[in-house]
């Protein structure tokens, strides 16, 4: 008889129950509502409980995100039960084909960035939604990928966004050679299906996005407008080196934006830089005010 774990997650509202092998190897699944299951009878099933807000498949668990109307104390043996009885029933998790040997064919190539410690590695996928750092294996707890990552000594900081991960090295070791050695171990990894970010671990929920919201709603004017330049015109440019921007504070009285740098901008030379003569520049400019400063926070 199937026997699944009932582990928690940072996210309150969302519990992980976990099958002692892998039912999901090379996808993973996200379901808002039953319209949404078409690709798994269980997922199906476990919208009946009118408590089921979202249905997460990935790896060797099954997560779900409830509603507040109940406790997870008070129903999780119930769902756990329902899963075992399920599939010992013959019910199937997932109705789409999903071999434990098969792989899916992706292609990794390494970039250089401005930093000289950062290597950028680039995957022919979307890896996630929401960038991930993490300094120190110690904050690993959202991404296996990281945390495998950090097993190689040269391994300083690793960040992850969308379809790429930046690698951060000691000078221990030089680029030329361990550039292929862990771009083969990211390609062999993603291929091989392993969770390179569990979102059930992520703070940004969709719970934590409405709070962003509200929280831009209630930022002055100025704060909003420089928000909505850095992401229009100075991400996508960061990203593509490997890096991530985000606004942090704007100090009207002493017209200084605060803003963090990540991935390869964090500890770049060129950094600050970019900072003055770039989106200080471009801040001046769009905002009409010659005295607005940029401090990096990091980096």
């Amino acid at each position: 008889m199937l026997k699944v774990t009932i582990k928690e997650t940072q996210n309150p509202s969302i519990l992980k129950f976990e099958f002692p092998e892998f039912i999901s190897r090379n996808q993973n699944f996200e379901f808002k509502n039953i319209d949404e299951t078409s690709p798994s009878p269980l997922a199906k099933q476990l919208f009946y409980l009118p408590f089921v807000k979202t249905v997460y498949i990935s790896g060797n668990f099954i997560a779900i995100e409830k509603f507040s109307i109940v406790e997870w104390h008070e129903v999780k043996e119930l769902v756990a039960e329902q899963i075992e009885t399920f599939v010992d029933k013959g019910g199937k998790i997932l109705n789409i084909e999903d071999s434990a040997n098969k792989k899916v064919p992706v292609t990794v190539y390494s970039e250089t960035t401005p930093n000289p410690s950062v290597m950028k590695f680039v995957a022919s996928k979307m890896l996630t939604k929401t960038a991930v750092e993490c300094k120190n294996i110690d904050e690993t707890a959202a991404s296996p990928l990281a945390k495998d990552l950090f097993t190689f000594p040269f391994v300083k900081e690793v960040f992850i966004d969308e379809n790429y991960v930046s690698v951060s090295k000691y000078d221990v070791a030089d680029w030329m050679e361990i550039t292929q050695e862990i771009r083969s171990f990211i390609k062999i990894y993603i291929e091989e299906g392993k969770t390179v970010i569990d979102e059930t671990q992520l703070v940004k929920t969709a719970n934590h996005e409405k709070q962003q919201e509200e929280y831009f709603e209630k930022l002055d004017a100025t704060s909003q407008q420089i928000i909505n330049i850095l992401e229009e015109y100075v991400k996508p440019a960061v990203q593509s080196d490997g890096g991530n921007i985000a606004f942090q504070s704007y100090d009207e009285k002493e017209k200084r934006v605060k803003v963090i740098l990540q991935g390869a901008c964090s500890g770049c030379p060129s950094s600050t830089f970019t900072l003055k003569s770039g989106i200080e520049n471009m801040l001046k400019e769009m905002l009409h005010d010659q005295e607005i400063k940029v401090e990096a926070v990091n980096g």
